[in-house]
């Protein structure tokens, strides 16, 4: 995926398509990662759909290892939509703290609790345009979602750890975490895609560090430009 991009009549960047050679390749390192990652799967602990979502949304900017500490707490006192939409903001604060960004998140997951229970039955919505209209839901928690609980592919979770291997790899130039997913769904298959993510984000955590990658274990070091 190197060499200049075209432009269109309206003078805007056009992004030119993967080539054979480069989905082939993409292919043939997937199946590499995934022999060493078989075990990947999504690392938040939750039970339902409304679970997975609450812990999703925790997860921003903080580790799956301490959402998991805190959710049991969150989900014993909170065990439904309504229930968490009529959290008193303080209450909900010291459970979550240790998450970060404690304010804005609890902001979020009451409007979130609401709007489920208001909209939606109190159920978790099954498309992109439905989640994306819950308060704190961006493309990455709605993939998240989807895959998981729904086993439906709608795009390709985004993290810091696909990031950073998407670009070592060759996968993509971009830096918005959008345009990267647009990258990998077109040089992927659509039935790869939530294994993709998973795949790419246990590889990140286990051999590409984003300071220290173990390079000399790792099983596609050939096909990769090195840290940067």
């Amino acid at each position: 995926m190197t060499g200049s991009r075209p432009r269109n009549s309206q003078n805007q960047e056009s992004e030119a398509p993967p080539s054979p050679s480069d989905k082939r390749r993409a292919r043939t390192i997937l199946k590499k990662l995934r022999e060493v990652h078989s075990d990947a799967r999504c690392s938040l602990s939750h039970d339902n759909a409304f679970q997975l979502i609450v812990a999703t949304l925790l997860s921003a900017q903080c580790t799956d290892a301490r959402v998991n500490k805190v959710t049991p707490a969150l989900f014993k006192k909170y065990r439904t939509p309504g229930a968490l939409g009529r959290a008193v903001p303080e209450d909900l604060e010291g459970i979550i703290y240790s998450t970060g960004f404690y304010k804005a998140k609890a902001r979020n997951l009451i409007g979130l609790g609401r709007k489920l229970e208001e909209e939606f039955g109190g159920k978790v919505p099954e498309t992109m345009e439905n989640l994306l209209s819950l308060p704190g839901v961006a493309r990455k928690t709605a993939n998240v979602v989807l895959g998981v609980s729904f086993a439906k592919a709608e795009g390709v979770v985004v993290d810091t750890h696909v990031k950073r291997i998407a670009k070592r790899l060759g996968f993509t130039r971009h830096e918005a975490p959008q345009k990267i997913e647009k990258d990998l769904m077109a040089l992927f298959p659509k039935s790869t895609w939530i294994d993709l993510s998973h795949i790419l984000i246990y590889h990140g955590r286990r051999l590409c560090g984003a300071r220290k990658p173990m390079c000399d274990s790792c099983p596609v070091n050939k096909q990769c430009s090195g840290p940067g």
